[in-house]
């Protein structure tokens, strides 16, 4: 008896996972459309843009700039600096801590020098540095060795800021990368 529902529920899924002739017959003549307007139209050139696992992380992240701070928050009602960190990999099947210091102690650590889009810094902002890490950054532009990030502050909410404003640099413990 169990066997059988077992293959019922298998024949099942495999129904429910059919795709359409409707479905089919529209992707195909819109590629074919496509096709055949860049045909005819040959002063146009059709471009493709690869984007990054890194360029899409940090573009999503983006969404949330003016994002009010809410801590424990993961929402556009409010988040947090890990919550904002962890969401945005998280939407592209990469798990991290929820924690900004127990992120720091994944992936591995990299020196500024090497430094690229969808690495990640950490602060200690507390007043004595003997305290962990609490504070996670997300970069998202390199240029001659500016780094920008995005994170979420208990102010101004989600913004972005440079390494380089003196709080940050000084405040600034480690980068670490989790995507080759």
């Amino acid at each position: 008896m169990r066997k059988t529902l077992v293959l019922l529920l298998i024949i099942l899924s495999f129904i429910n996972c059919k795709s359409s002739k409707r479905a089919k017959a529209f992707k195909t003549k819109t590629f074919t459309e496509a096709l055949k307007n860049s045909e005819e139209n040959t002063n146009t050139s059709t471009t493709f843009k690869i984007v990054s696992l890194q360029d899409s992380i940090a573009n999503y992240a983006k969404k949330f700039e003016g994002v009010r701070y809410k801590w424990g928050g993961t929402t556009t009602s409010g988040m947090d600096c890990s919550g904002l960190v962890f969401e945005s990999f998280r939407a592209h099947h990469i798990f991290l801590p929820r924690i900004s210091r127990d992120m720091a102690k994944k992936g591995f650590r990299i020196a500024l020098k090497n430094i690229q889009k969808g690495d990640l810094l950490f602060f200690k902002t507390s007043k004595s540095r003997r305290h962990n890490i609490n504070h996670v950054g997300l970069v998202i532009e390199v240029k001659n060795k500016d780094i920008t990030f995005i994170h979420s502050t208990t102010k101004r909410g989600v913004i972005t800021s440079f390494l380089s404003e003196t709080y940050w640099a000084n405040t600034f413990f480690e980068a670490r990368r989790y995507i080759d």
